[in-house]
C-alpha cells in the first residue's frame, strides 16, 4: 500500500513541475487534463503527508518511553501520547486505503434520470412521480439544479415517464445506485375500498457523457419532428417543435417535446441521446466485469427489485443490503442521506475486501 503512495506522491510533486511549464500553461488541453488529475489525486496525497508526519512523531515518542532518565509524571504523559497517536496513525491507514479505492470516472458527473411507471397502472405512474419530487427535493438540499427534459404525465398527476437532469458536483457519486425496480406499497387515492396495492416504477441514472466521450456522428442520427402533444393526447402544439432522434448503430430513440423550441428540444435530446449511448458501453463494460466479480450493490442491473417502499407501515427497505428504515414520510420528502450513505458505506467494504483478496 505504502509504494503506491508513495508512487502518487510522486506523480503529484511531477504535476506540479508539469502545470508550471509554459509549453502546458498554453496547452489548455493538457493544462485541464493535469489540473484535474492533480485535483483527483490531492485528498490521497495530503493525507498521506499528515500520515507521515504523525507516524514520524509516533517513532519519536516511542523513542522517548525509551529514556531511562523519565521521571514518572513525564512518562505517563509520553504514554497518553503515543496512544493518541497510535489511534491517529490507525484512523489515517483506514482513510488511506479508502482513498486509493479506484475511483468512479464518473463520480464527479450531472445525472440523467429516467423514470417510468411500470406494473400498476395509474398507481405506478403516480408512485413515478412521488420517486421524482422525492430526488427533486433531495437534489435541493444538496444545492443542485434540477432540469426536466422531457415527460409524459397522466391526468391523475403522475407520470408514465419522466426524463430528468440533476446538475451538480458529485450527483453521481450519490445517486449512481438509485438503478433498479422502485417497489411502492400502499392505498391508491383511487381505491376506495382501502385495499393495499403493490406498484413498480423504474429507474435509470445515467451520468451525463461529454462529447469527448462518445462520439456521435450526425451520419448515425436520423431526425424527426413533430407537434407534441399532451396528457391524454390533445395537441397542445401544432408547430413541429418536438423531436425524435433515433441512434441508428445502437436502435437507442430518444424524444423530447418539453419546451416550445425544436432547437432547445433537440439540445436537450442530444444530451439524453449520448447518456444513453455511454450507458450501453458502460453496461457491456460492467457485464464482462461482473463475470469476474459481482458488486455487492451494483450500478447494472435495471431489472433488479432494489427498494420497497411500505407506506402503510412508514418503513423502506433497501433489499441490496438489507436496510430497513422507518422514516418513510420523511424519506419521500428526500431525506434520502441515511439510505445513499449506507450505500456507499457497503460498496466501499466491498471494494476494500477485493482489493485485500488481490
Amino acid at each position: 500500500m505504502f509504494d503506491r503512495l508513495q508512487a502518487v506522491e510522486d506523480r503529484y510533486e511531477r504535476l506540479n513541475e508539469l502545470l508550471s511549464d509554459p509549453e502546458i500553461v498554453n496547452d489548455s488541453k493538457k493544462l485541464r487534463e493535469y489540473s484535474k488529475e492533480q485535483s483527483d489525486i490531492n485528498d490521497t496525497v495530503q493525507t498521506y503527508r499528515e500520515y507521515k508526519d504523525v507516524r514520524e512523531q509516533l517513532n519519536d515518542a516511542k523513542a522517548m518511553l525509551e529514556d531511562k532518565s523519565l521521571d514518572a509524571e513525564m512518562r505517563e504523559m509520553v504514554k497518553e501520547e503515543v496512544n493518541e497517536l497510535q489511534t491517529s496513525v490507525e484512523d489515517l491507514e483506514a482513510r488511506l486505503k479508502l482513498l486509493l479505492i479506484p475511483k468512479d470516472p464518473n463520480d464527479d458527473k450531472n445525472v440523467i434520470f429516467e423514470i417510468r411507471g411500470a406494473a400498476g397502472g395509474d398507481e405506478a405512474a403516480l408512485f413515478a412521480g412521488t420517486l421524482y419530487r422525492m430526488y427533486s427535493r433531495y437534489a435541493e438540499a444538496q444545492g443542485w439544479k434540477t432540469e426536466v427534459m422531457d415527460s409524459n404525465p397522466t391526468g391523475l398527476g403522475g407520470y408514465k415517464e419522466i426524463i430528468f437532469m440533476i446538475n451538480g458536483k458529485g450527483a453521481y457519486s450519490k445517486l449512481k445506485f438509485e438503478n433498479g425496480a422502485h417497489r411502492v406499497q400502499r392505498v391508491p387515492e383511487t381505491e376506495s375500498g382501502g385495499r393495499i396495492h403493490t406498484s413498480t416504477a423504474t429507474v435509470a441514472c445515467l451520468p451525463e457523457a461529454e462529447d469527448v466521450e462518445v462520439e456521435i456522428h450526425d451520419k448515425d442520427i436520423r431526425f424527426d419532428a413533430f407537434a407534441s402533444s399532451g396528457a391524454g393526447g390533445q395537441s397542445v402544439n401544432t408547430t413541429m417543435s418536438a423531436v425524435r432522434l433515433t441512434h441508428i448503430p445502437t436502435g437507442i430513440v430518444v424524444s423530447c417535446q418539453d419546451e416550445k423550441s425544436q432547437h432547445k428540444n433537440k439540445d436537450k435530446a442530444m444530451k439524453v441521446l449520448r447518456a444513453r449511448v455511454y450507458d450501453k458501453f458502460m453496461q457491456e463494460a460492467q457485464a464482462e466485469y461482473d463475470q469476474v466479480r459481482k458488486s455487492a450493490v451494483g450500478t447494472g442491473d435495471r431489472s433488479e427489485r432494489i427498494r420497497t417502499y411500505n407506506f402503510p407501515q412508514n418503513r423502506v427497505t433497501d433489499h441490496r443490503i438489507g436496510l430497513t428504515i422507518q422514516k418513510l414520510d420523511q424519506i419521500v420528502e428526500g431525506k434520502l442521506d441515511e439510505i445513499i450513505d449506507a450505500l456507499i458505506l457497503e460498496d466501499q467494504s466491498s471494494k476494500l475486501e477485493n482489493a485485500s483478496d488481490e
